[in-house]
Parts: C-alpha cells; structure tokens; sequence
C-alpha cells in the first residue's frame, strides 16, 4: 500500500500537469503566450504617438510651415490612433469575456450533471429493501 507522501506527490503532479494543459489553453486565446506580441504592439502605437506629438511640437516651436502637412492633421492622426488601440483593447477584452464565460458555463453544466448523478443515486439507495439514504459510505451498513 503506497504511503501518504506518495500519494500526495502523485496528486501534486496531477495537478500540476492540469495546471499547465489550463495554461496553454488560456495562452491560446489571448493570454501568456500573445503577453510579448502584445507588448511590441504597445511599443508600436506609443512610439508612432509620440513621434508624430514631437513632430508637431517641433514644427511649432520652429515656426516650420509645411503646406500639404495642416497643422491639426497630425493631431488627428494620434487621435485615431489612441482611437484604434483602445478599439483593440476592447476586442481583446472581449474575447477574455467571452472565454471566462464558457468555462463557468462548462463548470456549471458539469455541476448540474453532478447533481442528477447524486440525485439518482438517493433514490436508488432508498429503493433497496431497508437502504436509506444515511450518508454514509456505501458497505457501513452491510457491516452491522
């Protein structure tokens, strides 16, 4: 008969492999595995934002007058770009909405199915001859 502590080692490391099969799935849609894609991509719009505020700031201060360039223009074009990125972080929240919602969805299903199976057993235990549903293990009242 195998000890406690190997019992718990092997619960542990079933755990464990759990752990990483949720966190793959979770990197899939969105999660660990894009945290690099989805910092060079805000690295991206920061860098672009930035550089077209300096570009106006310096053509202020300089007095530069460059005709096909208006001098709101290149405020519109930061403004639409916070514009898309925050479009992006929506649509990146929404895809975690809509993960979480499945899985507390599967929980709740599984959760049910749970219920029907104990269910079905009460009545089972109380259909046998003398059996009640005492809760009891199944077998203690076979000892007496």
């Amino acid at each position: 008969m195998p000890d406690e502590t190997e019992i718990l080692r092997k619960e542990l490391d079933h755990y464990r492999t759990e752990r990483e099969k949720v966190r793959r799935i979770i990197g899939q849609i969105g999660g660990q595995s894009s945290a690099g894609r989805d910092r060079a991509i805000n690295a991206v719009f920061l860098s672009v934002v930035l550089a077209v505020f300096l570009f106006d700031i310096v053509r202020h201060i300089a007095g530069l007058q460059i005709p096909a360039i208006p001098p709101v223009l290149t405020l519109e074009v930061a403004v639409l770009l916070v514009s898309l990125k925050i479009v992006w972080m929506i649509h990146r929240q929404q895809k975690i909405d809509h993960f979480q919602f499945w899985m507390l969805n599967s929980i709740e299903f599984q959760m049910n199915a749970m219920s029907g199976r104990m269910r079905e057993m009460e009545q089972a235990l109380e259909r046998r001859p003398g059996g009640q549903a005492t809760g009891e293990p199944p077998g203690q009242d076979l000892q007496s």
